[in-house]
């Protein structure tokens, strides 16, 4: 997780993401302590049910969307790390050594993969907020978006072995939805997504018989419910057992059914983010989630996302 200094939402990806609110006339420096005081807090619940975080420090005021590191490297098993274009030139001087050199450090890497040099050819592919990976079916699920392109895609699901399933979803005014991750979320018993702002049903249908394919319940998110967040979750591995970390706004706006679907496999951890959804982004956007072996250790750490 990244701990913002200078937080705001960013004027340089407003156009694509109907997610992010603007600002207009705002205090600044009171946003960014609120911002700066949700990730501490966030971060503080998380390590108290057992999830390692490692939290860096960013006091720069060039890199508005900084808190969001799931966009820039994802971790794989087997000790692969992926570094990636970004859409946003703003958004290209997230990418810092100090986060590589700390997995190096204390886990086990073989090969760090960087298809960052891409974007002078205007090739770009945000992570895990483009793709949403399933781990047990090798799926990687992607909307198209000029947030993922197709030739860079089939690259990366080569390297790390994935078949692409990718789709158009739009968002009320049939926009392109910018991020796969805040129309779905993959645990292990079950699957978050709205199937009502993908564009073929007949697609929708292949995409949830997929999730379902090894076992899981499907849960279906309205329209309203992924615009408050409810797909932009994370399961994570705590001291006791599976959590599925979402944000409150997320979190009030599932119903009892919903919730019971997901507390069967899962402990729901609401947190409280507000300021940073104004970004666009929520708690899934936050976490670059961790695959590696520890070097302590032959048990991963991290998220099972």
């Amino acid at each position: 997780m990244i701990r913002p200094h200078q937080f705001r939402p960013n004027p340089e990806t407003e156009a694509d993401n109907a997610f992010q609110t603007p600002a207009g006339s705002t205090d600044w420096r009171a946003l960014a302590q609120r911002a700066h005081g949700e990730v501490t807090q966030a971060a503080e619940t998380l390590r108290k049910l057992g999830v390692r975080i490692d939290l860096f420090e960013d006091e720069g005021s060039a890199t508005p969307d900084s808190v969001f590191p799931n966009n820039w490297f994802s971790t794989h098993p087997g000790g692969h790390v992926a570094i990636y274009p970004m859409f946003a030139a703003s958004r290209r001087a997230e990418r810092r050594m100090d986060v590589i050199e700390l997995l190096k450090r204390d886990f086990r890497v073989q090969d760090v993969i960087d298809y960052s040099g891409l974007e002078p050819d205007g090739l770009f592919l945000e992570g895990t907020g483009a793709m949403v990976l399933d781990h047990q079916d090798r799926i990687a699920y992607v909307i198209r978006s000029n947030r993922a392109d197709p030739v860079l895609l089939e690259r990366f699901c080569t390297h790390f072995n994935y078949e692409p399933m990718v789709f158009d979803a739009v968002d009320r005014k049939g926009s392109p939805i910018y991020h796969t991750n805040v129309l779905m979320c993959i645990a292990t018993d079950f699957a978050l997504i709205g199937t009502e702002m993908i564009k073929d049903s007949t697609r929708a249908q292949e995409i949830t018989a997929r999730l379902a394919y090894v076992g899981r319940s499907v849960i279906d998110l309205t329209t309203e419910q992924i615009e408050r967040f409810a797909g932009n979750a994370i399961e994570l591995q705590g001291r006791e057992g599976r959590l599925l970390a979402l944000s409150q706004t997320a979190f009030d706006c599932l119903n009892e059914a919903q919730r019971e679907i997901i507390g069967e496999s899962a402990r729901i951890v609401p947190l409280q983010v507000p300021t940073i959804e104004m970004a666009g982004g929520s708690v899934r956007c936050m976490i670059a989630g961790n695959h590696l072996a520890d070097r302590a250790s032959p048990r991963s750490q991290g998220d099972r996302q």
